[in-house]
């Protein structure tokens, strides 16, 4: 194996490591999304007790839908953690 290959072995699994840490950053956002819709659902439930149901489904949903972020963030990253660095090695032989 050459200088080239062992240097693109090390840019490659770098770029893997770098772009796993970027996209795990990404379930920090809905983690301060659903706190906000929660904190605002608990005082829209404070100001008017009888719609607790209404606001409670909506906030569920809306809490659900956001995750969805983390969870693609969490995916990718584990893709460029297990997945990636074994096809760019396949590629680089």
């Amino acid at each position: 194996m050459g200088d080239f290959q062992l240097l693109a072995r090390g840019i490659a699994l770098a770029g893997c490591g770098i772009g796993a840490g970027a996209a795990l950053i990404a379930g920090i956002g809905p983690g301060i999304g659903e706190g906000n819709a929660v904190s605002k659902a608990l005082e829209a439930i404070g100001r008017q007790p009888e719609c607790k149901g209404d606001v409670t489904s909506t906030m569920l949903l809306g809490c659900a839908i956001a995750e969805t972020t983390g969870i693609y963030g969490f995916v990718t990253g584990l893709l460029l953690i297990f997945v990636a660095p074994g096809m760019f090695m396949g590629y680089l032989q």
